[in-house]
């Protein structure tokens, strides 16, 4: 029964707002206002005579109704007052009215006068001005009155077949004001306005257009958790990341969807519409302020020069391009295995590239050492970003002879043709799961940044090779908040591995600035560590992703936990337990203080690695890279026992 009644509900709201616009004709409009003229004018000769019927001259009567009535049919006329849609009656419409029914009575009080004083005192057309004062308020209120009440009528009716969707209001300015009479002209929603949120103490307790103004305590108080589908609008213009996180964490953390206002610049005319008006985006709460880069600096170095970028058609790799091509290099080579994704990123880049500046795009896998090196000997690259590497963990737990393969001897390939033909500066891209790593790819990635800080320190090397350090990217491939969106889009349940699990976000965007300004102020030998501000707990990121979908925690989407994957540790690191850093001019950069191996050193562990991949022995492998790195212990992981065993072994060889 209740389907049914939905369903006729929503097809009676169909049929009014379809044929809404043909309920009152302009045609019958103009006929109503003339009724109103009529009985206007009937009205004011009685006021006049103070309701003696008798007083009044009927045969006078006709020809003065018939004057003002021919008058007010051509101001109506010439004015258009009954074009407009009256159930969209506005401040506007009333002006209209007031002009033509002003106009009429001036035409006909001038005409009256003109015909009494060249006709005689006693002319039929004189109309006394007593009377036509007295019809022109009549008249005007009326006129007026009959359209706001048909408005006020036909959006009671229309909204008893809109759903009610109860809103707070956050500002009580001129955003806010704009922002309510967005939503009340909305067609489909009945949005109800509960109310004003706003933190200025003067405007708390008064009431703007008849509502009111509350303190975020007393809405939190009054309406959070006694609304159903209660939302709440930021109409706050300009907002900082900040406020904007800590206003709408409050609310989130009680289940209620939050809404924000586009940025001025993209509201047309002054003004937005309903549609512009969307979700709060779970990379706003986890995005910073606007980052301060040295454009002068990158521009020094980039300018006018060949770059290469492995990985291009990456997360990562591709946004470091697009950044890129801001600075007007020479020429830009895009390297990646990825068909699709570089077919993709050429299209897109095709119209945003500088006429100075050329674009190569080249397929290759970073493990071909003659596929490279033909293309740094045609392209002769100066800056080379390495960005290519396997980075999902649980993956290269399962697969460390690929994690090994691409992420240590791939790095090892590049950064051994880099010093062969004299690039300048390489970059290497890591991750903050090379502190302290419990997982393969995360080893792996530490064995690379050691084996390009040996190459530095190696005599007769002119490349300045330098590492980046960060956390998670918002929105890359395979990282989480992707992965929750299909999971709430498919109606749960949202998994997370563990309840206490926390990571840090950065956005795309942002890392890839932070990585070309490491890279201009980078002398060779540094690992840059970004500054990711505070770690975020997974399970809060997951019930705000949710109810930012205006669905219910544990009503309409499941958290599941499913345990630490292979490899995977509760928390990430940036540094060391044995590494300090040093401050550089970029508040967010730092400098990691770590321990650079010999040359001579990492060659040999090379070439033991090289060995064991032809091997194929996946525990020798993972062995040896836990000879070369100390401080990696695996988690959660197969290669546990290979701990357990180097702990055991230790005592017998002291004893030797």
């Amino acid at each position: 029964m209740l389907i049914k009644k939905v369903n006729q509900d929503m097809t009676q709201s169909l049929f009014i707002r379809r044929y809404s616009n043909r309920f009152l004709s302009r045609w019958l409009v103009l006929a109503i206002d003339l009724i109103i003229v009529m009985f206007s004018f009937s009205l004011s000769t009685l006021l006049r005579m103070n309701f003696h019927y008798s007083e009044i001259d009927l045969y006078s009567f006709q020809f003065h109704f018939a004057l003002l009535l021919t008058i007010r049919v051509f101001v109506f006329l010439g004015f258009k007052s009954y074009m407009g849609i009256i159930r969209h009656t506005s401040i506007e419409d009333a002006v209209l009215i007031l002009k033509a029914v002003s106009t009429g009575t001036i035409i006909t009080g001038i005409v009256s006068i003109a015909l009494r004083y060249s006709s005689g005192i006693n002319t039929l057309l004189y109309v006394p001005l007593s009377i036509l004062v007295i019809d022109f308020f009549i008249c005007l209120f009326l006129m007026v009155s009959l359209r706001f009440f048909v408005k006020s009528f036909y959006e009671s009716f229309i909204n008893e077949f809109k759903p009610a969707v109860g809103v707070l209001i956050y500002g009580a300015g001129y955003s806010g004001m704009l922002t309510k009479n967005v939503i009340q002209n909305d067609r489909g929603v009945n949005y109800q306005v509960l109310g004003f949120i706003d933190d200025n103490a003067s405007k708390i307790d008064k009431t703007i257009e008849g509502i009111r103004v509350f303190s975020l305590a007393e809405a939190m108080e009054k309406f959070v958790d006694r609304y159903e589908g209660l939302q709440v609008i930021m109409a706050i213009n300009n907002i900082g990341l900040q406020a904007k996180r800590k206003i709408s964490d409050i609310f989130l953390d009680r289940g209620v969807v939050v809404k924000i206002l586009p940025p001025v610049d993209k509201w047309v005319n002054g003004e937005f519409a309903l549609n512009q008006i969307h979700n709060v985006k779970i990379e706003d709460l986890l995005g910073r302020e606007e980052i301060q880069m040295n454009n002068k600096q990158i521009s020094q170095e980039i300018n006018s020069k060949s770059v290469l970028v492995t990985g291009a058609a990456g997360s990562i790799g591709s946004e470091i391009v697009r950044q890129l091509i801001a600075y007007f290099p020479a020429k830009i080579i895009l390297v990646d295995q990825s068909e699709s994704g570089l077919f993709d990123l050429e299209y897109e880049l095709s119209s945003l590239m500088p006429s100075n500046t050329e674009l190569v795009v080249k397929i290759a896998d970073v493990t071909d050492r003659n596929r490279l090196s033909a293309i740094f000997k045609t392209h002769k690259p100066a800056f080379v970003f390495h960005a290519a590497a396997y980075k999902h963990v649980p993956l290269m737990e399962k697969n460390p002879y690929e994690a090994v393969k691409v992420n240590i001897l791939g790095t090892q390939i590049l950064a051994d043709l880099s010093v062969e033909h004299g690039i300048e500066k390489f970059v290497m891209v890591s991750t903050d799961k090379a502190v302290n790593p419990t997982n393969v790819m995360g080893a792996t990635k530490r064995f690379a940044e050691m084996y390009t800080q040996s190459l530095n320190v190696s005599e007769g090397v002119g490349t300045k090779f330098i590492a980046t350090r960060f956390g998670n990217v918002l929105g890359s491939s395979g990282s989480v908040i992707p992965l929750f969106k299909k999971q709430i889009e498919r109606g749960g349940p949202v998994t997370v591995t563990h309840p206490d699990i926390t990571r840090y976000f950065m956005t795309i965007p942002e890392a890839c600035e932070l990585v070309l300004e490491a890279a201009t102020m980078g002398e060779g030998g540094e690992v840059f560590v970004f500054d990711m501000g505070e770690s975020v707990k997974i399970v809060n990121l997951a019930k705000k992703m949710i109810t930012l979908s205006g669905l219910r925690v544990e009503r309409d989407i499941e958290i599941k936990f499913t345990g630490l994957r292979p490899g995977e540790k509760l928390y990430e690191e940036l540094l060391n337990t044995d590494e300090n850093t040093l401050p550089t001019h970029h508040p967010k950069i730092l400098i990691a203080k770590v321990n650079s191996p010999s040359f001579t050193f990492m060659e040999a562990k090379i070439q033991e690695i090289t060995a064991l991949l032809k091997e194929g022995n996946t525990n020798n492998l993972v062995s040896k890279i836990k000879e070369v790195i100390p401080e990696y212990k695996s988690n959660n992981s197969i290669f546990e026992k290979l701990d357990l065993k180097s702990a055991t072994s230790k005592p017998t060889k002291l004893s030797n």
